[in-house]
């Protein structure tokens, strides 16, 4: 049997590989596909696309993002699949989420260094370079510094919500984000379910919203669902005729013992999933 990733960060964003790294690592995991998903950025699909091409024995590499939203004050993403990442409306509209990050990532400089965190724009823009700034990067720096030993310490104690660090930023709704996604001839998915904390009813009642917006498919398939997620999932996507797809979320480093294609170990994600995005959309 073959299988893909359908969830997957480079260094455009917050993952440790480069695009190109990642077509590499994709071959020697024998994966037939994988989606680039970078958070609120294209930038990395053009590098992995050609880089793929030039292989002998080249990996598909299926063109995405991952897009931030917010419902009822929680996080919420939702991944866009197969999309024309070269659309002009679509990355019209894109600068607003990366125009946000921007507007949060300065607040959050400020209260570093309010905090005792000696950290610059200088700093960020040196070590990380064109990336799409997350918490993540600047979790990195402050480990880099010596403020504290781990990713775990850094978000727990400064860079969660509710923690001194933490610095909100404005976001649209998952719908305005399924939209977004539709504008690019893309396929949008939500991602990882089991990390909203929301009831079974309120889940029901954002997929159910969300499906009659344009929603195709519910990431059901990831490394920290129990069994009991995986049959929920599953089930919630039947009820709402959405399909099932799956991703390791690979960070490379920043995310370690998480691997490409099988994240703790026993994620497979089959490769007839690709039928439901690779055409694109009307």
């Amino acid at each position: 049997m073959e299988y893909i990733d359908l969830h997957v960060h480079s260094t455009a964003s917050d993952g440790s590989y480069t695009p190109s790294e990642l077509v590499d690592y994709a071959v020697k995991k024998h994966l037939k596909a994988f989606a680039l998903t970078d958070h609120d950025t294209c930038d990395g699909i053009d590098e992995a696309i050609t880089y793929a091409a030039s292989l002998n024995n080249p990996v598909t590499v299926i063109p995405g993002i991952e897009l931030s939203a917010e419902y009822l004050g929680e996080d919420v993403h939702i991944l866009g699949l197969n999309i024309d990442y070269k659309n002009p409306t679509f990355l019209t509209e894109l600068k607003t989420f990366q125009d946000s990050r921007n507007n949060r990532n300065s607040k959050m400089i400020k209260v570093l260094n309010d905090n005792g965190f000696a950290i610059t724009q200088d700093m960020v823009d040196k070590r990380f370079g064109n990336s799409i700034i997350t918490r993540a990067h600047y979790a990195i720096l402050m480990i880099e510094l010596g403020y504290v030993s781990d990713k775990e310490e850094a978000f727990s104690k400064y860079l969660n919500k509710g923690c001194p660090c933490y610095i909100p930023r404005h976001k649209v709704t998952p719908a305005n984000a399924v939209e977004l996604i539709k504008s690019a001839k893309g396929h949008p998915v939500m991602a990882h379910p089991v990390l909203y904390d929301f009831s079974e009813d309120t889940l029901e009642h954002l997929v159910e919203d969300l499906s009659e917006k344009g929603l195709e498919g519910i990431e059901a398939i990831y490394p920290l669902n129990t069994p009991k997620d995986d049959k929920e999932y599953f089930e919630l996507a039947a009820r709402h005729n959405l399909y099932v797809t799956g991703g390791s979320d690979f960070h490379g480093t920043a995310k370690p013992g998480l691997e490409l294609g099988t994240g703790y170990g026993s994620l497979y994600v089959p490769a007839k999933i690709l039928e439901n995005i690779m055409e694109r959309v009307d």
